[in-house]
């Protein structure tokens, strides 16, 4: 009996340790040609933090698949990846998934996406540069040549929260042959028009580069905003047009920006949406529009028969994503991805 009882508690000690074991981050540049000579100035050497899994160091012939994590607005990889004290630790909830038995070991690669608007939206303009290019082709093509990947589609995937869940819908519908799964979390900018607040457009039209960073919350995503989609090389120092001027709406400028509203371009990327094998969006009841957009973007894909996963919790726009990515958005890419088979 006590012989039965040492092995079974041998066996439960060597599974509790291999659960319990660590996976390692790293901080890395990446020097981004589509993002060189942006108007605002912003370094086209990017941060980007590459968490590896337990077995990556110690299966050295092993590859794995890899999940590109997009954070959102005002945030940071440092912040996301633990590297400071943040609301999440993304080391920590991919490690807790993998020891609940929730997900598979997987690469997970997070680019600094924070400029001098706080917020790339993951779009393209001569303001901010070609932010599409560099997460979809430069990265991809860094990562799969500086570490042990499998450089396929079928093996990569893409999330992200908020802008980061904004980016994903917006670059998983353009390039469906560079991921083949995604899953947005409480994903931003899908409806709505663009603010033409008096005296909001009276502010920002006098700010200066250096000024940016003091800035509110609201009054910096109104630049960011017109930084991604409504870019002006002839208005400096910010190089972009507001969506009112001298108190009066300018509608050329506001349908650029509507124009860039998930909503108002979904239609346009149906077959390629349908080019993906799994598609995943999510968020809190609490969260305000962001919940009602989901669900209609949600009605939209069912509308055109596209397969796809769509849950509405309790929560509001932060408190539950590190649980969502933990127990819902890893193991979606655990079971769609392609891995590594057990004989390599």
């Amino acid at each position: 009996m006590n012989k039965l009882f040492l092995i079974t508690f041998l066996i439960s000690f060597i599974a509790c340790s291999t659960f319990a074991q660590k996976g390692t981050k790293e901080r890395i540049k990446v020097h981004s040609t589509a993002l060189e000579g942006n108007l605002i100035g912003d370094p086209a050497d990017r941060d980007v933090t590459v968490y590896l899994p337990p077995s990556y160091s110690s299966n050295p012939e092993k590859r794995f698949p890899v999940v590109y994590m997009l954070h959102g607005f005002t945030d940071t990889d440092s912040q996301w990846f633990g590297w400071e004290k943040h609301w999440i630790n993304l080391q920590e909830v991919i490690e807790q998934s993998l020891a609940d038995g929730l997900s598979k070991e997987m690469i997970v690669v997070m680019p600094n996406a924070y400029n001098r608007f706080k917020g790339s939206m993951y779009a393209s303009s001569a303001t901010i540069g070609d932010w599409e290019t560099f997460v979809t082709k430069e990265l991809v093509s860094h990562i799969d040549g500086n570490y042990r990947t499998i450089p396929t589609k079928e093996s990569r995937g893409l999330a992200g929260h908020s802008m980061g869940g904004y980016g994903t819908l917006r670059l998983g519908m353009k390039y469906p042959e560079v991921y083949s799964s995604i899953y947005a979390l409480s994903p931003c900018c899908m409806n709505g028009t663009a603010s033409t607040d008096p005296e909001l457009m009276k502010k920002l039209e006098t700010l200066t580069p250096d000024q940016l960073q003091a800035t509110s919350f609201f009054e910096i995503a109104a630049l960011a905003t017109s930084a991604a989609f409504a870019p002006n090389p002839q208005n400096p120092p910010l190089y972009l047009d507001l969506p009112a001027k001298n108190g009066e709406p300018r509608q050329e400028v506001i349908n650029k920006i509507i124009t860039n509203r998930t909503l108002n371009f979904v239609d346009q990327y149906i077959l390629n949406l349908k080019k993906l094998k799994a598609i995943a969006i999510d968020a809190g009841l609490q969260d305000r529009g962001i919940s009602d957009a989901t669900k209609t973007l949600h009605e939209v894909l069912e509308s055109y028969q596209i397969t796809h996963f769509y849950e509405s919790y309790e929560g509001d726009h932060l408190n539950r994503i590190s649980e969502r990515i933990q127990t819902k958005a890893l193991p979606f890419f655990s079971e769609n991805l392609v891995f590594q088979s057990p004989n390599k």
